[in-house]
């Protein structure tokens, strides 16, 4: 479920929204390095002041940018791992729905728990949202994975939460919240739809 084996052809045509948001992962990251005068960090990064002033793309646009190469690798590397398996589970639409709607609750968690001085990049709020859903796929309904697949994620989701608090430099805020979110949305349509 978490291994990859296709080709890259063949993981472009079965998931296309993991390789879109890998796409724009990379293409802003190496915007960022190639020309670092113009600005584009700058005008995409959440910063919570300017979002209470109104720009409220700063809600969207964190989740496609990051603050160096090892922080693009580690979540691009992330969502190559666990996005296909949900994308295969939830469908086309509704991944992407989820990974944005996971994303963008994690950056409002983040304007409204950090202070307005606050800066914030990186997929990790949607990828914890992708957890989060994942568990809750885990609690509702057991027959969309395996019982091996459950306690994987479940293993990687609890490790990441705790490394939340370790590492310097984490946004708390929109990893826990992120992951709520993703469980929430989880719980809601996979008891509907069961």
């Amino acid at each position: 479920m978490f291994t990859r084996t296709e080709s890259f052809k063949e993981f472009i045509r079965f998931y296309p929204i993991v390789s879109i948001i890998l796409l724009l992962n990379i293409l802003f990251y190496l915007l960022t390095v190639l020309f670092p005068n113009s600005y584009i960090f700058e005008r995409l990064a959440g910063v919570n002041l300017f979002i209470r002033e109104g720009e409220v793309w700063r809600l969207a646009t964190p989740m496609f940018m990051h603050s160096g190469f090892a922080h693009v690798l580690f979540n691009s590397f992330s969502l190559v791992l666990f996005g296909p398996a949900l994308e295969k589970i939830a469908g086309k639409a509704r991944f992407a729905g989820i990974y944005l709607i996971t994303g963008i609750s994690a950056n409002v968690a983040t304007l409204l728990l950090e202070p307005l001085t606050y800066t914030h990049v990186g997929s990790s709020g949607a990828i914890f949202g992708l957890f989060g859903f994942f568990a809750a796929v885990a609690y509702f309904r057991k027959d969309l994975m395996s019982r091996e697949g459950s306690q994987i994620i479940i293993t990687i989701a609890v490790i990441g939460l705790i490394m939340t608090f370790i590492q310097p430099n984490i946004n708390i805020s929109a990893h826990i919240f992120g992951f709520i979110s993703g469980f929430l949305i989880g719980a809601l349509s996979l008891k509907r739809n069961r």
